[in-house]
């Protein structure tokens, strides 16, 4: 088909009708290419980002898939583990003294810096202080002797089937003894299992004394 550019010139865009056929088949071509491109180009662009959302959701669940694969791997060990906790756990309870055994073990304290050849200056326990699930007993120790026999006294109280932790030393010179004579000022702690009932006693206890102090 051949174009007359001349015949093109004095063509009057405002009358579509009056175009020759072979610019309307044009015009028409055009504008349907046109329609079709630009919804071809919006239907692509949401697809496109219809397919970057699920790319990024597949990643997400393969991390998800990998994690609980490797939680699914490792379950035996975690169970392993938390029976050993368990047993640990219980093993430390038994080491904390119930209530009529606390009597015991200040005197088996005591006892220990005895036999290690130490002086009682002060031996007094302290306001027992309730935790969770335990309470906190502290005893102010106050011992003349010598350093070797220091270390054996807190070397046979570590020993000590029960909980005994030994907190705040502090050795000066006996002034009034002889030159190697020392004075030790030691807190030691031990700690008691809390009954079921003392330790509700406690937990609100541990409440209120919050709210006080918000």
């Amino acid at each position: 088909m051949k174009i007359d550019f001349e015949e093109l010139k004095k063509i009057d865009f405002n009358d579509v009708a009056r175009w020759p056929f072979w610019l309307k088949v044009t015009a028409i071509v055009i504008l349907s290419l046109a329609v079709l491109g630009a919804g071809l180009w919006f239907d692509t662009r949401s697809q496109l980002a219809a397919l970057e959302t699920a790319r990024n959701k597949e990643k997400e669940l393969k991390q998800v898939f990998t994690r609980k694969a490797h939680q699914a791997a490792n379950l035996p060990a975690y169970r392993a583990q938390m029976e050993e906790m368990k047993r640990s756990f219980g093993t430390m309870l038994r080491q904390l003294p119930s209530k009529t055994e606390v009597a015991e073990l200040l005197v088996d304290i005591s006892q220990t810096g005895l036999e290690n050849g130490l002086e009682f200056e002060l031996f007094k326990p302290q306001q027992e202080k309730p935790a969770e699930f335990y309470a906190e007993l502290p005893i102010k120790i106050t011992v003349t002797g010598r350093y070797h026999q220091f270390g054996r006294f807190v070397s046979d109280v570590a020993a000590l089937s029960r909980i005994v932790t030994l907190h705040d030393f502090t050795i000066e010179p006996r002034k009034d003894k002889e030159q190697d004579t020392l004075v030790m000022e030691v807190t030691a702690k031990t700690y008691r299992y809390l009954e079921e009932g003392e330790s509700e006693v406690a937990t609100a206890g541990k409440g209120k004394n919050n709210k006080k102090g918000a």
